[in-house]
């Protein structure tokens, strides 16, 4: 969504999030019991329990997934990465709430409420339902209690962040600078020395290649690998051989009818003229002026709504497609955005709406109206929701069972692949280090694969949790140690090397003495590209090392000349022909300039705060356990 959506609606949404996504199926471990303890990590005596981080993991799936649609890739979640990032998180929830608890802030019960009752799923007939706030909590073995407590200790840390990012000043003079800085632009000529046009002078002699060889020994290792066999037990794969009758499925959606279908749908335009929260009466005012001007215009000339909202709106997003906010429901805007636009007809344009983000000019170009979905439409769906629940009902047991099986019988995967009708799977060659296949490279597969009993006396591994309902058991079929390979065999690799190395030498040699040339005054016979205007701002490709170059380069003479070696190895000779000040900022300009800046440094304060948080507060991850 565009910068002008409600931040703390968001917040309040992604808590609902955590609520009301399908979560009956909490992953296997709360299905076993094993005697392992049952959190991931602990913030200042605060258990992060291993239910509340896998269900953390399915919110971001389910989250992703709607993103990307297609493009989705579940197997990204096998990374450990992306499960650190999760519980990291999760931790800094915990040390906000900790924090915004310490420092005295409270929230009032009627916030508590409005907050609440202006989620939209909690919905019917576009009116807050207790009965339906009750039923969706019930569903996911929530109170209102529990529930309500998770929603103040968001507010509690919106309003932290809220102070922090309040706190942000920045000097207008700084402001000027910056931009300036920014803005101003070098005209440059530039030419290119690249190694390859070297490569075909050098030939390595012997003593070269040895010396390579000896001196990168460990680029030449050939890791520890094995080639094993496994089984692959997920709740996804019971949930397809689950059968529903079409009588289950016309008894769900009758009890369900409510959720399906779509809520009336608004596609909207807005020019937004931003007020920052510390704007003065001046500055509000020239805001307004501005917005009412802009309205005037479209009351003439309707059509240019698209032209104006390009060359006006400081909502960046948005301006780059004529203002288009596409198809919008209910819950989703700020109430005064929402308000009006919920009052429109189709093509009216009206405004200038106010909200804590400025003055909007919006156009409604079209209504969708709610529609309850058919049974056909909806079926399919359903009938997924209803194969899932029995598969998860009975999936505590078959994962106990999978799990004592290859632990008992550990001299053999068959068994196993026998009880449940699963194929046995064979990897090729993969190390410690190795990302595919995705689902055999989790990190505590990888460390049971790779530990002596399983390679040694040739034993399963125990069955693992890799990712959120999905247990792995593997076995080694062939190990391999660890071996630096023979010069022999990466003779020819290392030749390739050293000739890149040297051309590379040769190629900074010419640009350096070409420099010396130039910047005495001498003809260097130097072919220069096309002259082009670079800044801090519009780089031009430039690598950030030489425009930082440029820009530190003396220009009390003009042409002046510098260089500098790329990351590709070629030698970037540049010639300075001018310096272009930038225009002076209108008014407008400097305020977007100056939020933007703003911005970066609210960015900034809130890491380092996030940072400092991490520090006082005593955090301990079980790492073994995400």
């Amino acid at each position: 969504m565009f910068d002008f959506v409600h931040q703390k609606k968001i917040i309040v949404q992604v808590i609902l999030l955590l609520a009301v996504l399908p979560f009956m199926f909490w992953g296997v471990q709360s299905y076993r019991t094993d005697g392992q303890e049952s959190y991931v990590a602990v913030v200042e005596g605060e258990e992060i329990p291993r239910r509340e981080f896998e269900q953390a993991l399915r919110n971001q799936h389910e989250t992703m997934r709607n993103m990307l649609g297609d493009k989705f890739d579940s197997t990204m979640f096998d990374n450990p990465q992306m499960r650190l990032a999760v519980l990291e998180s999760l931790i800094q929830k915990k040390l906000l709430k900790r924090e915004a608890a310490n420092v005295g802030l409270t929230v009032l019960d009627s916030q508590l409420a409005r907050e609440i009752q202006n989620i939209s799923a909690f919905h019917e007939d576009q009116k807050f339902s207790y009965q339906r706030y009750e039923e969706l909590l019930r569903r996911q073995e929530m109170t209102p209690a529990m529930f309500e407590l998770r929603v103040v200790a968001e507010i509690m840390q919106q309003q932290l962040l809220e102070a922090i990012t309040r706190s942000a000043m920045i000097p207008d003079i700084v402001t000027r600078n910056v931009a300036h800085l920014s803005e101003v632009k070098r005209e440059i000529n530039q030419v290119k020395i690249e190694p390859q046009h070297f490569v075909s002078q050098i030939t390595p002699d012997e003593a070269a290649i040895q010396s390579y060889y000896d001196n990168h020994q460990t680029d030449f290792l050939l890791p520890e690998r094995v080639r094993i066999e496994y089984l692959v037990l997920s709740l996804e794969e019971l949930t397809q051989q689950e059968e529903v009758t079409a009588d289950e499925i016309k008894n769900y959606f009758d009890e369900h009818q409510s959720e399906f279908g779509q809520e009336e749908q608004r596609k909207a335009s807005h020019i937004l003229i931003t007020v920052p929260a510390t704007a003065s009466d001046d500055e509000k005012a020239t805001a307004r002026d501005k917005a009412e001007n802009l309205l005037a215009q479209l009351k003439v000339e309707p059509e240019k709504f698209a032209e104006l909202a390009s060359e006006n709106s400081e909502d960046q997003g948005s301006a780059k497609v004529g203002g288009d906010l596409g198809f919008l429901g209910r819950g989703i805007l700020v109430k005064e955005f929402e308000d009006e636009l919920f009052q429109m007809q189709p093509n009216e344009i009206r405004g200038p709406v106010e909200t804590a983000f400025g003055f909007h000019i919006i156009r409604l170009s079209e209504i969708k109206p709610a529609k309850i979905a058919s049974l056909e439409e909806v079926r399919d769906d359903i009938e997924q929701i209803l194969k899932r629940q029995k598969a998860a009902s009975s999936f505590g047991k078959i994962a106990e069972d999978f799990s004592n099986i290859v632990y008992e019988q550990s001299d053999s995967l068959q068994p196993a692949a026998e009880k449940f009708g699963l194929p046995i799977k064979q990897s090729g060659w993969i190390d410690k280090k190795s990302k595919e296949p995705a689902i055999v490279t989790n990190e505590k597969l990888l460390q049971a694969i790779f530990s002596d009993d399983v390679i040694n006396d040739k034993r399963n591994t125990e069955a693992i949790e890799v990712m959120s309902d999905t247990l792995v058991s593997a076995r080694v079929l062939e190990h391999k140690s660890a071996a630096i390979q023979s010069l022999d065999v990466v003779r020819d690799e290392i030749i390739d090397r050293v000739k890149k190395q040297f051309a590379a030498e040769l190629a900074e040699q010419e640009g350096r003495a070409k420099l010396a040339q130039l910047q005495a005054g001498e003809d260097a016979l130097v072919s220069w590209g096309d002259a082009k205007e670079v800044s801090y701002m519009r780089p031009q490709g430039m690598e950030i090392d030489t425009l930082r170059t440029i820009f530190q380069t003396e220009i009390g003479k003009l042409p002046a000349y510098t260089g500098i070696t790329g990351s590709d190895g070629s030698f970037n000779l540049i010639r300075i022909n001018r310096v272009i000040e930038p225009v002076s900022l209108d008014k407008a300009q400097y305020q977007v300039f100056s939020n933007q800046l703003k911005q970066m440094i609210v960015q900034e304060e809130l890491s380092s705060y996030q940072l400092g948080l991490r520090q006082r507060y005593d955090v301990k991850i079980r790492e073994e356990s995400y």
